[in-house]
């Protein structure tokens, strides 16, 4: 199966990524109420990295197959980073206005979470869902070839 070009990856990584991050940053400021912001950002990204990386590995960068947990950790690093973009604009926000509107909640969680993205779209495009990556992993044979001896005059007079 041959990868996507960049810009349809990016055009497939925008919606699938940007579709679950709206939903996801609807979702953070209604946990937000029952926990502590920081906590249900973490949660949140947790759900989104997971589903996004499926989304990714079949329909962004079409590899073709579901991801293991090589891909599944790489792109959890990258997603470490994201949240923390979007966890440091968030505190950065709280210190400047102490109580900010939703509203404004929302637009800096967005930006940061956007620039954020485009971050993690290089870093999934170029190391995690690369085309060599893709390449069937040839598996070691379940047990070894049995050895044949055959008997020929020569080596069976050596055995008299």
């Amino acid at each position: 199966m041959t990868s996507p070009s960049p810009l349809a990856s990016f055009a497939r990584f925008v919606v699938c990524g940007g579709g679950v991050g709206l939903a996801s940053g609807a979702t953070v400021p209604l946990l937000a109420h029952s926990m502590p912001w920081a906590v249900a950002n973490a949660l949140i990204t947790v759900a989104s990295t997971l589903l996004c990386t499926e989304l990714h590995a079949l329909f962004t960068f079409g590899t073709g197959s579901r991801p293991g947990l090589r891909r599944h950790l790489q792109s959890a690093g990258s997603a470490a980073v994201a949240y923390a973009v979007t966890s440091a604009a968030i505190l950065l926000l709280h210190l400047v206005e102490p109580s900010p509107t939703l509203l404004w909640e929302q637009t800096v969680y967005l930006t940061a979470a956007a620039l954020a993205g485009i971050g993690r779209f290089l870093v999934l495009r170029l190391f995690v869902f690369t085309g060599d990556a893709t390449a069937p992993v040839k598996s070691a044979p379940s047990r070894p070839a049995p050895i044949r001896f055959s008997l020929t005059p020569k080596n069976a007079a050596t055995l008299a």
